[in-house]
């Protein structure tokens, strides 16, 4: 009895740590076409290679856009879930598209 109450603990906590490791990571940027010139601002999940890594958010970011045509200008910043909610209204049609 107490090893499968040691077990379901043990259990428990390598779920819990497995979770935390896996925690969704977000970068915001802004982008361009030309012919003519577009701008958008979006919202993107990385991921875990290129969290809190800005040249490898920078290359995963101009890989996905650039399959629209768009060209990245500028990665403004990297964050957590808790920063979603603040960009989704500004980043529109953008908020994770890619």
């Amino acid at each position: 009895m107490k090893r499968a109450i040691l077990f379901s603990v043990a259990m428990v906590a390598a779920l819990s740590a497995a979770n935390a490791a896996h925690a969704a990571c977000y970068a915001d940027y802004k982008a361009k076409q030309n012919s003519p010139l577009r701008l958008h601002y979006g919202v993107i999940e990385l991921p875990d290679t290129a969290c809190n890594q800005r040249a490898a958010a920078r290359a995963e970011i101009e890989q996905r856009i650039a399959s629209d045509g768009w060209q990245l200008l500028n990665v403004m910043s990297m964050f957590g879930e808790d920063g979603l909610g603040e960009r989704k209204d500004s980043a529109g049609a953008y908020f994770l598209r890619y």
